[in-house]
């Protein structure tokens, strides 16, 4: 009797551990005590697990120390902004594809393209929906596990090389460095060849929600792609009024 009960102990305790090594890790950077407290317990409802760091200094000192999956950053933080954060974030060898997920108070369109091109991958403005939040940090794992996924492919148009099995992306021989949103965007250009993609089925298909998100997530991080793809950024070509498509001379 004593040995089967030490035995569904040690059961139970390999089991909570699995979950614990297979829980995603989430860094929340937010310095009102109250917004911090609500995004904690609605994603650690959603079974995530959540580390609060309450400015820029902590934030950066955590992000290399716990090495988060996910990084929720506010723009208004005490000592090191939100912007140079994410700066850093995106210059770092070791961070540069974490993807980072802004929240903040400021709503105006200029604001939310300056958090896109800095390498965000989504932006939320508050006051936010938990629900919507969540479902947003949902999707933005999926795409970055999605990306870690080994396919042992190769796709090469013109100048430009993509090696599936290590997500490397290569421009006249040289390696470019992409964000998780940005691989995404340009392995679904280059598998719709010649085909018109409109910015909302962009969204439906790359940030994999239907939301009242401005389409000009998609043109920020449209041309944050271009910008990164040098020489063969005439490879997208826009469809004005509609959205993109991806050219190849010999398709």
């Amino acid at each position: 009797m004593r040995l089967v009960l030490e035995l569904s102990v040690a059961l139970r305790e390999a089991s909570r551990k699995n979950k614990m090594k297979s829980q995603k890790h989430i860094l929340v950077v937010e310095d009102e005590p109250d917004t911090a407290e609500l995004l904690e317990l609605h994603l650690n409802n959603a079974g995530y697990k959540v580390t609060v760091a309450e400015d820029g200094d902590q934030a950066l000192k955590k992000i290399h120390k716990l090495m988060p999956d996910l990084v929720i950053l506010d723009l208004m933080i005490p000592e090191v902004q939100g912007t140079e954060v994410c700066k850093f974030i995106r210059k770092d060898p070791a961070t540069e594809s974490l993807p980072v997920m802004m929240c903040s108070a400021k709503i105006s369109e200029i604001d939310k393209i300056l958090g896109l091109e800095l390498g965000a991958d989504d932006y939320v403005t508050k006051p936010f929906s938990p629900r919507e939040l969540v479902l947003r940090v949902k999707n933005l794992l999926k795409r970055a596990e999605g990306n870690n996924k080994t396919d042992a492919e190769r796709i090469i148009i013109g100048e430009i090389t993509i090696e599936k099995a290590s997500h490397d992306v290569y421009v006249a021989g040289e390696k470019i460095d992409l964000t998780a949103t940005e691989y995404k965007l340009l392995i679904l250009f280059t598998e719709r060849i010649g085909r018109v993609q409109s910015r909302e089925q962009l969204l439906r298909d790359v940030w994999e929600y239907e939301s009242d998100i401005d389409t000009r997530t998609v043109d920020t991080h449209v041309q944050r792609l271009r910008t990164k793809l040098l020489t063969s950024s005439d490879h997208i070509l826009t469809v004005r009024g509609f959205g993109y498509k991806f050219y190849a001379k010999n398709v």
